[in-house]
């Protein structure tokens, strides 16, 4: 028998056997005897030359920083099996986060794990050019082992990929991905793979195969500060503690706004680092000092905003012009002028990319991808689109205020409203005053921000009105700063429209605001000026709201005759006008007065009389009050048993009604009733919660319970009252007191609600609770 030769197509000349590298022979062959000749090896087809084992991960640093939960927790995900069976992770997060480092650093520490390859492919999911083919992946992976040419029909190529992976042991890298079905073919299907997919998306459906999900967060400050210092140097950066310490804050946990601003830094080793701080300060700029050599925070925030379908990026945009960093469902839904489902389907598609985050009370973006949005919204600002969805949002606010403000204070009377096109469709309606009190709590600061963009954007009438529907929040919530800021606003805006209504209760209400704020000269002034605007006016509900808050400003002046004056007046006028929930305000203010006069038996007879007219009106939050005021004067006639009833009677209603400020003095005064009689540890520890709630709310107030605090721990200014029970041996506090601002009853504010105590030496300084709100 001839031996069997050369073979067609085997690339072997005729009569000669055919034999590749490695030893491997093509074809059946017999040895039948002597073999004459040389025996020829060729080379096989280049798929069958030995290839290099595929380690086509990107480089990382050599440490990451920050990441060393996050690593644990991928650690955690393959289980304690020696091999991992069919494992696929997707690591998510916002653009320039570090994902990519993540992945590859944690797949190069299990290389020992997956001898036959670890394979990389970037899918360009926000990339120029991209998304890629994932046959084009495909492609790049079976030409690493070897495989050519490759099936251009993508069906066939993954089915290939799958039996070629299906014996080895690989990790797999896919990177930058933009959907699940993008991913899908490039799955290895394998129970010796492992396989990290990276994306700014969420890629939800990858869950439908199993996959586990890992999203990625921003780096906390210590850790940005440590990547800092690893690109630039620690001497370097401990020399500018501070100014390292703004750039960090101003990189916003970012790291690749880490990296850039290091980079940056790091090219100027003679630069001081306050240099970039103080360029990474403007925001205007922050994104444009982000910049190094073309890789900048924008350019990957532009990759992110590309890929939105057209309605999402409009909203994008209109979200930019809001000026407070988190905002509800329902603004969003009012800026984008959209049905509530169609903003939730909007709202998920930027979620969905990671341009906005949920957070608990609403929706927020990145410091960083605000500065983004802001700048997308210029296109819109000056826009009809953007000065319409500008005013929507601000119209909204107006009608939900004005519609707490109706439930909260009933007897106020609702000046007029001017929206821009109607009453807004959608407004929020309040089941009771608690619901309404809660949604005034959790919007004071966008409150505070929409008073200042319908500033900016020329509607000074809406000012005005929004600074008078916030009256609630100011009566109940106390918040001392933006009470002032608010009617400072308004009272510019009133007299610019020269709406006298508008200045009349901008003048009163922000006079209140004065007084508790401590600026009593500057109240004084506003409460003058009101008085003679009503006058002329002949208005006289407006004028026994001015000498109401007149009256207040001279009870803590310790002119207490001219306040008395002031709050006759102001009775009298009120129940000529058949105002009589006013009137008994103003008796109650009268009561306080007679109280800081020494005539404490008379002051009880008014105040039990004021109590009574409130509740029979139901005012409750200004009945509980009335209690206040009484348990002060029982507290001066020795009656301790009687006060503490009024007080915990008050408390109660106080802590109901998210009345804070009065709660703090209500505390207050409770500790000082158990300091006049001799219980210092409960003293203490009412004084305690009182100072509390005043440091929580600004009040100046905090200072003087501070100093209580500190005379009740030194054991200062007690001595024996006949009887035994201390009394105070110095002066009276002094300083303002906490007190009330009015509710609004007919034409204007009725006052707030400051004072200082003056009783006779031998009687115990129970403190002022202040004016009642008139």
């Amino acid at each position: 028998m001839e031996p069997r030769t050369g073979t067609a197509g085997s690339g072997a000349p005729p009569g000669q056997v055919n034999a590749v590298a490695g030893g491997r022979v093509d074809g059946s062959v017999v040895q039948a005897g002597a073999i004459h000749g040389g025996v020829h090896l060729y080379p096989a087809a280049a798929a069958a030359v030995a290839l290099p084992v595929p380690r086509q991960l990107p480089p990382v640093p050599r440490r990451l920083v920050g990441r060393e939960a996050d690593l644990a927790a991928l650690d955690r995900s393959l289980g304690d099996a020696p091999q991992p069976a069919d494992v696929t992770l997707v690591v998510t997060g916002p653009a320039g986060v570090g994902k990519t480092a993540l992945a590859a650093q944690w797949l190069r520490g299990l290389a020992g794990r997956f001898p036959d390859g670890q394979l990389y492919a970037d899918l360009r999911g926000h990339a120029p050019g991209g998304p890629a083919d994932p046959a084009e992946a495909l492609g790049a992976f079976l030409r690493a082992f070897g495989i050519a040419p490759v099936p251009g029909d993508l069906a066939e190529g993954a089915a290939l990929w799958r039996s070629l992976a299906a014996e080895r042991r690989i990790a797999v890298l896919l990177d930058n991905a933009s959907t699940s079905a993008q991913v899908r073919p490039l799955l290895p299907g394998s129970e010796h793979a492992l396989v990290v997919v990276t994306s700014r998306r969420r890629l939800t459906g990858l869950g439908i195969d199993g996959a586990v999900f890992r999203p990625l967060g921003l780096l906390p400050d210590e850790a940005s500060a440590r990547l800092l210092s690893q690109r630039v140097g620690e001497e370097r950066v401990a020399r500018e503690r501070a100014a390292a310490a703004e750039v960090v804050e101003r990189c916003a946990g970012l790291p690749l706004a880490v990296c850039l601003a290091a980079a940056r830094i790091a090219a100027r080793p003679v630069q001081a680092l306050a240099v970039t701080a103080e360029a990474l300060g403007h925001e205007a700029d922050r994104l444009a000092a982000l910049d190094v050599e073309g890789e900048t925070v924008r350019n990957v925030l532009d990759a992110s905003f590309e890929v939105l379908e057209e309605d999402a990026a409009r909203l994008y945009r209109l979200l930019g012009l809001l000026p407070f960093p988190v905002f509800t469902p329902d603004v969003v839904r009012v800026v984008g002028g959209v049905p509530a489902g169609e903003a939730a389907r909007l709202l998920d598609g930027l979620i969905d990319v990671h341009l906005l985050e949920e957070v608990s009370g609403g929706f927020r973006f990145h410091d960083l991808v605000k500065l983004h949005a802001r700048a997308c919204a210029e296109t819109v600002r000056l826009a009809p689109e953007g000065l319409a969805a500008a005013g929507r949002v601000l119209d909204w606010y107006l009608a939900c205020a004005t519609a707490a403000e109706a439930l909260v204070t009933p007897t106020h009377r609702t000046l007029r409203r001017d929206y821009g096109s109607g009453r807004p469709v959608g407004a929020r309606e309040f089941g009771d005053e608690a619901e309404a009190l809660g949604w005034l709590d959790g919007e004071t600061t966008r409150l505070a921000a929409a008073l200042h963009w319908a500033a900016e954007t020329g509607r000074p009438t809406l000012v005005w009105q929004l600074a008078d529907a916030m009256w609630p929040l100011f009566l109940r919530l106390r918040p001392a700063q933006l009470w002032v800021e608010a009617h400072r606003l308004g009272l510019v805006a009133a007299r610019t429209t020269g709406d006298r209504d508008g200045e009349l209760r901008m003048l009163t209400s922000g006079g209140n605001g004065l007084r508790n704020a401590g600026e009593d000269a500057e109240a004084a002034d506003w409460f003058a000026e009101a008085l003679e605007l009503a006058r002329t006016a002949a208005d006289r509900l407006g004028q026994a709201d001015a000498l109401y808050g007149l009256s207040q400003t001279h009870r803590t002046a310790g002119r207490l005759g001219e306040a008395a004056d002031c709050l006759h007046e102001a009775v009298r006028l009120r129940e000529a006008e058949g105002y009589p929930r006013g009137a008994a305000l103003a008796r109650l203010a009268l009561g306080d007065v007679l109280l800081a006069s020494g005539r404490a038996a008379r002051a009880v007879e008014v105040i039990t009389a004021a109590h009574h007219e409130l509740t029979e009106v139901r005012a409750p939050y200004e009945a509980a009050r009335a209690l206040a005021f009484l348990g002060q004067a029982h507290t001066v006639l020795g009656a301790y048993g009687r006060a503490e009833r009024c007080y915990a009677q008050a408390l109660a209603q106080f802590r109901s009604g998210r009345a804070r400020r009065w709660e703090a003095r209500v505390l207050e005064l409770g500790g000082e009733l158990a300091r006049v009689d001799g219980r210092a540890g409960e003293a203490a520890e009412r004084f305690g919660a009182s100072l509390a709630l005043y440091r929580e709310l600004g009040a100046p107030d905090a200072a003087r319970v501070a100093d209580r605090i500190g005379a009740l721990e030194r054991g200062a200014g007690l001595t024996p009252r006949p009887g035994g029970s201390p009394v105070a041996s110095g002066p009276p506090p002094s300083g303002p007191a906490a007190g009330g601002a009015p509710d609004r009853g007919g034409a204007a504010h009725r006052s707030g609600a400051t004072g200082r105590d003056a009783p006779p030496p031998e009687r115990p300084a129970a403190g002022a609770a202040g004016a009642a709100e008139g």
